[in-house]
């Protein structure tokens, strides 16, 4: 029996983010889900190795790479229309949730109970928080598009700019992984990769004389 899950997944590159904004690069689904992965992982290992966290740093990568999958479906919906109101808020949950649901209909019965660990959370504590983790990866995907975009000359996004920066800062208020990251590794972003490369190479330390 054929199943569709991965092809679907697949067009996950055909979902443009960003629609109702003049880009001057367009990013897709795929883009941003890669960089979410990648950045949910570094955020569970900063909390693993400097708070003593136990987070699954791994399985919230898969997280950060299947979050925002029920668009292929929905299409990505703009975050000001998203959360217009409570009404509003409350129905894109369902249909996003629906939208899930069909997407691990077309695995086998075999390979679901793995797959929904991904797509839907467990009660423990540690879960819920490399849950937010992810969330906030997301967030700070978001603001590096925008410092990209700003880089470029594009004011389109100044404001939402300006607002992922306050929803980062909050988030941050109660996460200091995020903080580390932000300080640590965003100031990077926007340079060029000559200036990346120039300021990576450091002289070796030299032994002092005994």
């Amino acid at each position: 029996m054929q199943h569709n899950f991965f092809a679907t997944i697949s067009r996950m590159k055909y979902i443009e983010r960003w629609a109702l904004m003049r880009n001057s690069r367009p990013e897709n689904l795929s883009e941003h889900s890669l960089e979410v992965a990648m950045i949910s992982h570094a955020l569970c290992v900063i909390g693993n190795v400097r708070y003593g966290k136990h987070l699954n740093a791994e399985k919230a990568a898969l997280c950060g790479l299947y979050h925002d999958a029920s668009e292929i479906i929905t299409g990505d919906m703009p975050t000001p229309v998203k959360y217009a109101n409570q009404k509003l808020k409350t129905a894109y949950k369902e249909v996003e949730a629906d939208s899930e649901n069909r997407l691990l209909d077309e695995l086998p019965d075999d390979l679901r109970p793995a797959f929904e660990g991904i797509f839907h959370a467990e009660s423990t504590e540690e879960e819920h928080y490399m849950r937010r983790l992810v969330k906030a990866a997301d967030k700070i995907s978001a603001l590096i598009k925008c410092i990209e975009e700003e880089n470029s000359g594009n004011r389109e996004f100044r404001t939402a700019k300006s607002t992922t920066e306050e929803s980062i800062r909050h988030l941050a208020a109660e996460m200091p992984e995020v903080t580390d990251f932000v300080n640590e590794f965003l100031p990077s972003y926007g340079r060029t990769l000559d200036e990346l490369l120039t300021e990576s190479v450091r002289p070796k330390t030299q032994p002092r004389n005994s």
